[in-house]
Formats: structure tokens, sequence, C-alpha cells
């Protein structure tokens, strides 16, 4: 039908000016105006790739421009505070607030239902605290570690350049030298970006190790030992996996492939740069410590740990059980949640695959707990910590410390477009286009990332001063409830299943599903 108008009304108009010319030749000039859609309307009849397109020429393509700024309109007319797609209105609006330093008081009370099973909420206390002046530090290395690290409690979680721009890099390395916290490479390896200002740095050596490679792929000691080395790298992220593509490996679009980056990577310009899902320096839990031994030695004794997002319990377990084995013992371990975020992903990875964060954060504390390392291992939680709420919450679950992404991108600047893989990001923050990214001005989003870790550190001392806890060891689980029912209500320490020191050693004292895991673990493979 619409097809048939489109004919019918061009032949006619080009009819009607043909009349017209013989009586008033410059209305030829109109073809300057309709030749355009009509050559449009063309185009779309005789194109074979889009039957909205040929049935309905040029009005079809209001459908493709309505699609492509959904995301926009989801935000900015349809959403309301508290809706998660992904991350709520409410939560970046206090990022944003924190970030420049505005008003971030809330009237009118919750927005959120509080009989809604699944609200959750800390215990505050009557009893008087002295409230904590300065933001605690937590000490990472243990005993086989000649140069421990002294840590905020809240640190730039990974986000590799590649992924970011280099505007984005340098703003947030800034960010975290003035603010005194760590900035993570992610598993691009470090750039130029992120040693200009001089952060303190946690280099993540991924599966591809980009940074560290030879040409066929596999790790380079002796290139990984010259920037290990140096003062900037303070820590050392072995990537297992991650919460957003677990058991996939990162994807970076060739559309942000540079010459530059392709140098600091170590790959070739212009293709699809894909990690492979797996380690190719060890196939088993005993290699893997082996491999973080040889880490902390090339890197002159610092911190070295491992970063992944739980998927068999039963592979945790065998790390555990490696550890006892070998003797050898990560400094740390970073658990990644299922819900964490990433620039690009297969559906059913983002939505089907990972632990969850809280469940996860609780499982490796537990499994650490059971085989008695815990005091010997920190614990750093990552997904969706953007508030000093979330940062009690994780802690309550087992966490020392916290990392944040998408808030410190919403820091940034970033308006979760959702357009972090097509090179096509509005705000210069996840884009490799010289045009987009020098939109964004370092100097004053180094100072909003700094504001808003100093404003999420400030809530955070806040609410250990309102629950009445002087330290980090005091945030326990039975301080925080969650609605589980209409009218019942249980504290993390009555939902979740927690251990004692050393109970996996005593299969007689372990719960049904732990002892079965434990059991089948093996510290010689990593399937079970």
């Amino acid at each position: 039908m619409i097809r048939r108008w489109f004919y019918q009304i061009s032949i006619a108009l080009l009819a009607g000016l043909a009349l017209i010319s013989l009586v008033w030749p410059p209305v030829w000039w109109f073809l300057l105006l309709i030749g355009p859609i009509i050559a449009i309307g063309l185009y779309d009849v005789m194109q074979h790739e889009h039957a909205i397109l040929r049935n309905f020429p040029v009005i079809g393509h209001t459908r493709y421009w309505l699609e492509r700024i959904r995301p926009e309109i989801q935000q900015y007319f349809i959403e309301s505070n508290i809706d998660a797609h992904p991350i709520p209105r409410e939560i970046r609006a206090i990022v944003y607030q924190r970030a420049k330093g505005a008003l971030e008081t809330k009237p009118f009370g919750t927005e959120r239902d509080v009989y809604r099973v699944g609200y959750e909420w800390a215990a505050h206390a009557l009893s008087e605290t002295e409230p904590l002046k300065e933001e605690p530090r937590v000490v990472i290395g243990g005993e086989q570690c000649r140069q421990p690290y002294s840590s905020s409690v809240l640190n730039i979680s990974a986000m590799s350049y590649g992924a970011l721009s280099p505007a984005a890099i340098k703003a947030l390395n800034k960010g975290a030298k003035k603010g005194g916290f760590a900035h993570n490479t992610g598993e691009g390896g470090v750039s130029p970006y992120h040693l200009e200002a001089g952060a303190d740095l946690i280099w993540q050596i991924g599966t591809a190790y980009f940074g560290c490679r030879t040409r066929t792929g596999d790790f380079d000691p002796e290139m990984f030992k010259d920037m290990a080395q140096r003062d900037e790298v303070r820590m050392i992220e072995l990537k297992l996996s991650q919460g957003a593509k677990p058991g996939h490996g990162g994807v970076l679009p060739a559309c942000k492939v540079n010459e530059e980056l392709a140098e600091i990577r170590k790959v070739p310009m212009g293709e699809d740069v894909i990690s492979p899902p797996r380690h190719r320096a060890f196939h088993n839990p005993t290699q893997m410590l082996e491999f973080i031994t040889h880490l902390r030695e090339l890197s002159g004794g610092k911190p070295v740990g491992f970063k992944l997002s739980v998927g068999r319990r039963v592979e945790f377990l065998s790390i555990c059980k490696a550890i006892l084995e070998t003797g050898v013992t990560p400094d740390f371990i970073t658990v990644d949640g299922g819900e964490g975020g990433t620039g690009a992903a297969p559906l059913e990875f983002s939505n089907s695959l990972g632990m969850p964060a809280r469940d996860a954060w609780m499982f490796v504390n537990n499994a650490l707990v059971g085989v008695g390392k815990r005091d010997h291992i920190r614990l750093i939680a990552s997904g969706k910590i953007m508030t000093g709420f979330h940062m009690i919450r994780a802690m309550a679950l087992g966490a020392d410390l916290c990392n944040s992404a998408r808030g410190m991108m919403f820091a940034l600047g970033c308006v979760q477009s959702l357009r972090c893989n097509k090179n096509t990001c509005p705000t210069g923050v996840a884009t490799q286009d010289p045009w987009l990214y020098k939109g964004l001005v370092v100097e004053d989003k180094a100072e909003r990332v700094f504001r808003f870790h100093q404003g999420s550190i400030h809530s955070f001392l806040d609410l250990m001063n309102a629950m009445g806890v002087d330290s980090l060891s005091q945030i326990s689980p039975e301080l925080i409830f969650r609605r589980i029912g209409d009218m019942r209500v249980e504290t993390f320490a009555e939902l979740y299943e927690f251990l004692t020191p050393g109970q996996l050693l005593d299969d007689d004292d372990l719960p049904r599903a732990w002892a079965r895991d434990w059991r089948d673990a093996s510290a010689t493979a990593f399937a079970p």
C-alpha cells in the first residue's frame, strides 16, 4: 500500500514540476529538496535486506531511528528512579551528585517498597561510637610477599585501555592519584595513559597476556618483569574469568583497534581482538599457584592474586586444596558477580552464566574460612559497587575491600547510552574515536572521579558510625537484614550457611553439599 502511494506521489510530483516549469522554469530547483527523498525511496523499494523499508519506503527509516535512540527514550521518559536497566536512575544520580560535589540529600523518603521480598537494610545502633576520622586502609600481602600494599577500601575495577578511551584512562588515573586509591588496568595491558599521572596500578594479566606476550600469544616473562617492577605497579591480578562473560574471554571490536592500541597489546591492527577463554600458561590449580609464585618473583615480591567469577563450586575448592598441598598462598582474590559489566558480551553469557555476586562473595569467604586460610588472603568484592551501603553489604558477606567499574564510569560522565561496543559512546568514555573522546576534559573528570571516591568513602564511614561499628572487622552478617516474605525477615547470618575455621578439613562436621564438593575437588584438575 505505502509502496504504491510512494510511486504515485513521486510521479505526481515530477509531473507537476514539469507542468509548472512550462511557465516558471526555476521550479526545477525544488528537485534539490524532493530529489534526495525520491532517491532514498527508490533505493528502499529496490533493496532486499529490510522488508519494512521495501513496504514503507522513506517513512520506514523512522523505525530504525527510534530504535537507535531507544535507550535514551527509556532512560529519560519511561523508567522510574528505581528501575534497574541495568543501573537504576537513583543510583546513577547519587554517583553524579557526589562526582560534582552537588547536594546529595533526598526529600520525602524512600521510593522503594520496603515490604517487597528482597528488600535489604542495615541495623543502626543507639549506642555512641567514635566516628572514624580517616578512611581505614587494608594491607594486602602475606608472608610470601615482600612488598605489601596498603589499599583503599574502594578502588577502580578492571577496565582496559581499548574498552575505554585515552582520555577516560587518564582521568581515572589522575583521580586515583589525587585520592590515594588504586587503578586496575584491565586485561589490555599497561598503556602510557595508565602511567601519566603516576597513580597506584593493579596490573591485570588476562588469558591473552596483553603487554607481556610473545608473537604467538604465550606469556613473555622478560616483558612482564620489565613492567611489573615499575614503581607504579603495586599489585598483579591474574584474571581467570569475569562476571559479565565467564568462560568466554574478552572481546575488543576491530573498530576500536587503532595503531597505538595494537602496539600496546601486541596484536594485529584492524581486527577483532578476542582473548581466549582460558590460560595457556597453566592447566590446573597446582600449576596456577606455581605461575602465581613465578609472577611474584618476577615482580620483585609484589602482591599477586587472581580474579574470577564463580562457576562450579568444586573448581574453587580444587584451588583451596592446591593451596593447602603446595603451601603457595595468593595475596588476594577478586570475586566478580555474574551481574558484572562489560563493553561487549553475548546476551546469554551476561544473563545466564556466573554466580551472582552476593552468593559468590559468601561462598569464597566460606571456603577460605573452611580451609583455615581466610586470615592469609584478602577478598576483594566486584559487581555493582556504587554506594556506601553496597560496600557495607559486601563486607558483611566476607569482603575486605571493594572495586567499582560502572560507578567510576558514571563519575566520568557516562550516561548509560549502551553503546560501549559500537565505538560511538556519546560522552567519550568508551570509544577510540578522537572526535568523541576529545570532548572529555581530563582535568574536570579527574576531579569528579576523586570526589566520587571521597563521597563514597564518607558515606561508608557515616554508615559505620550509624551502625555502631568502629572497625572493618565489626561489619558482620548479623547487621544486614533481608525480607524473605510478607512478614518474614532474616539476617544474612541466618540466610547463609557459615563454616567455622578449618571445618572443610573435617568431613564429619560438614553440611552435605559442602562435603560432596570437597570430596570431589582435586588439586590437579579444574574439572571434577
